[in-house]
């Protein structure tokens, strides 16, 4: 009974999440504004939205096609439209329901391709290492692209004060330490799940370097990423007023956007909002962030939703026919 309130929740609270935070960045504009914003829309140059959407269409097939590279070496060839499927799958039920898109992933190609689910989920897990090691070098180039505004941020928020200073410099890292030697020896259920966590990236990076066409999945894995990034640049060119701003600018609203996605289901209300409030660092005013924002995540909705929808209705007809056949 628990567990079923648990499940229930997990699901409710993100969605509750998105509506409060559509209500909290919508609230706050005039009519006036709200007219702004919808004229944002009818003169948005959508041919720039349309070169977004053929990116990401790329990167879900480079993330497909990134993953016969683990599972070959398991003694597995799956077919590629199956990959590609379940990929789409995956993140249309992510929209619904956060991170059960892997499982439903996972699912699917035991299904379809006779993997045991407990092999291709590893697969899974791995490759989510691997992207967390290529967001991890994003958010350091993001800080050495954009220092100065970092700094300057960071100068505002933080009091002048140097015994302040002094002490978190030291307190800090000792606590850290102290905190990585309490995780290594204790045996509460929090610490183990976090040790096991910890213990769970050294053996996926080990994967990785262990693999035989371990550049080639590299390769796939910083296009995926790079592919991310742009598909979110070129919707700048979509907008007269954010049309100045360079790849270092966005490359801040993407590190800011991806974190919203672990807040609420596939980024709803979450991700214009946050894009709305990068934007506002470099100048952009709120009325046209809110277009960006709402625009961009629209649009590759729309994308997971149609082509989800579309992988779900045709996976049992297309591996039928292939079984007929």
């Amino acid at each position: 009974m628990k567990q079923n309130t648990k499940k229930k929740l997990k699901t409710i609270l993100p969605l509750l999440l998105g509506a409060f935070l559509i209500w909290l960045s919508l609230s706050k504009f005039t009519t006036e504004e709200l007219n702004e914003i919808q004229n944002s829309f009818y003169n948005a140059n959508y041919w720039w939205i349309g070169c977004s959407l053929c990116l990401a269409f790329l990167s879900h097939l480079c993330r497909a096609y990134r993953w016969k590279f683990m599972l070959n070496p398991l003694g597995y060839q799956t077919k590629l439209k199956n990959n590609i499927m379940a990929v789409f799958v995956a993140y249309l039920v992510n929209l619904g329901i956060p991170r059960a898109g892997e499982f439903s992933r996972a699912a699917i190609i035991n299904q379809y391709e006779g993997i045991p689910f407990d092999k291709t989920f590893g697969t899974i897990v791995a490759e989510r290492l691997a992207d967390m090691l290529v967001y991890f070098f994003l958010i350091a180039l993001a800080f050495f692209a954009q220092y100065d505004l970092i700094k300057n941020i960071i100068i505002a928020k933080i009091p002048h004060n140097p015994i302040l200073i002094g002490f978190v410099v030291l307190v800090f890292p000792t606590g850290f330490y102290l905190l990585f030697i309490s995780i290594q020896k204790s045996k509460y259920p929090v610490f183990m799940k976090v040790r096991t966590f910890l213990l769970g990236l050294v053996e996926g990076v080990k994967t990785i370097y262990s693999m035989e066409k371990k550049w080639s999945y590299l390769f796939y894995t910083f296009s995926i990423w790079t592919l991310y990034v742009l598909m979110l640049y070129v919707v700048v060119f979509a907008f007269p007023e954010t049309s100045h701003l360079g790849l270092d600018a966005i490359l801040i609203c993407f590190i800011m956007g991806t974190f919203s996605f672990a807040t609420t289901s596939g980024g709803i209300g979450a991700y214009p909002f946050v894009i709305q409030q990068a934007l506002l660092l470099y100048a952009i005013p709120e009325t046209v962030g809110a277009s960006f924002g709402w625009i961009a995540w629209t649009s590759q909705t729309i994308l997971i939703i149609v082509f989800g929808g579309l992988s779900f209705l045709l996976l049992p007809i297309l591996n039928n026919t292939s079984h007929q056949s």
